[in-house]
Parts: C-alpha cells; sequence; structure tokens
C-alpha cells in the first residue's frame, strides 16, 4: 500500500480490519469545498445525470404531453429509454405498440385504465392508480384512457432499449392502400370510409423514434 501510494507505512497502520458500513462521521461543508476536482484530476467527458423536466414537452394531438429520453439525447443512457407522459381529464394515449422492447408503465398521478391486445383475440384489462406499475410486452398493442374528468393522469414509461419506438393504430392504418382501409373496416358506409381515408392521410409517417 505504501509503494502503491508513495507515502510511508506508517500511514495505514490504522486501516479498519472490515469495511465500515454505519458509523459516526463528521458534518459536510459547502458544496464548493466538497468539491474533489483539482487540477490534477481528470474529469469525464460524460454526462452522468440528465434533468429529464428540463426538456420541452412536445403536446400531443389528443391533448396531453411527453418528454422522451433516450440514448438521441442522454448518449450515456445505452440501455434505458423513458417517456414522461401526461393525459388530460377524459383523455387517451393513442393505442399503439413498441417494437424494440418491452414497456414498463408507472403512474405518478391520477386514474388510469390500460387494454392490452394479444394475439388470437385475447386482451386484457387493467386499473391503476398513483404508485401502481404495469408490464406491457414488446409488440403488443395497447392505450391508456385517464377515468378522471378532473384530474390529468401523469406517467412514465421505461425500457430496456438505447431508444424509444412506438407505432401506432393510426400510422399503420395510414400505411395500408386506402382502398383497403375503406373496403375493409367502413364498408357499410362510403362517406365515413372516404372521411376516415381523409383523416389518415395526415398521419402517413415511418416507424418513430420519438413519439
Amino acid at each position: 500500500m505504501s509503494k502503491n501510494f508513495r507515502v510511508a507505512p506508517e500511514i495505514f497502520e490504522h486501516i479498519p480490519a472490515k469495511e465500515r458500513y454505519i458509523f459516526q462521521g463528521s458534518m459536510p461543508g459547502s458544496m464548493e469545498d466538497e468539491d474533489p476536482k483539482k487540477p490534477a484530476v481528470k474529469t469525464s467527458k460524460l454526462q452522468f445525470t440528465h434533468k429529464m423536466h428540463a426538456q420541452k414537452p412536445r403536446t400531443l394531438p389528443g391533448g396531453g404531453t411527453v418528454r422522451i429520453t433516450d440514448s438521441s439525447d442522454f448518449p450515456l443512457s445505452r440501455t434505458v429509454a423513458a417517456a414522461h407522459v401526461t393525459i388530460p381529464p377524459g383523455g387517451l394515449r393513442e393505442m399503439h405498440w413498441h417494437p424494440n422492447a418491452d414497456e414498463w408503465s408507472y403512474f405518478i398521478r391520477g386514474r388510469a385504465r390500460m387494454t392490452v391486445f394479444a394475439s388470437s383475440n385475447s386482451a386484457r384489462t387493467f386499473n391503476y392508480v398513483a404508485g401502481d406499475v404495469g408490464i406491457v410486452p414488446k409488440s403488443m398493442g395497447h392505450y391508456v384512457e385517464n377515468l378522471s374528468d378532473e384530474e390529468e393522469v401523469e406517467m412514465l414509461e421505461m425500457f430496456r432499449a438505447p431508444n424509444f419506438e412506438d407505432f401506432s393504430l393510426e400510422q399503420w392504418l395510414a400505411g395500408t392502400p386506402e382502398r383497403n382501409v375503406a373496403e375493409h373496416i367502413l364498408q357499410a358506409d362510403e362517406r365515413a370510409g372516404k372521411a376516415s381515408v381523409k383523416e389518415l392521410e395526415a398521419q402517413k409517417k415511418p416507424v418513430k423514434p420519438k413519439l
């Protein structure tokens, strides 16, 4: 030890034989006094913190907001992506799915209902309140509805992935030939079919890494 740190051996005579877990220590000083940074210390070029609430939120078409954090704006976050979502009273987080990872949902406030659609015509509906956690398997369609007429829903969507990706049902239909959409979904009402196709025309976008 003395050779490693280039000091006299006596310095290490009182090193504890076991690790110290809980003990009475000294009171810390100011942040400036405690900062270990000195000219001889090489600081990392990586940013280890990210203030998600400092991001400017994006307003969603149906109301509500979203802030997305992943490796595109927090490079160190190579295995975690997240979305901070608010849903207005009576609003809906549109039907969508995530093609690259399972979703872990944490509800911060409000009352919400989520329906998850799997294969073979199977689906499950769950109700959530603040403090609840939900899991949505990768590529399973789902939506989140705000059950309150007064309070907004605030939630976190977390993914074990370097990038946030979602794909909405509206996008999927917008990428389908218009004639097929009108004939298969609204075949009994030609006028309604044409109106829906026109509405979908504005949604023709590829799979997006951001909402």
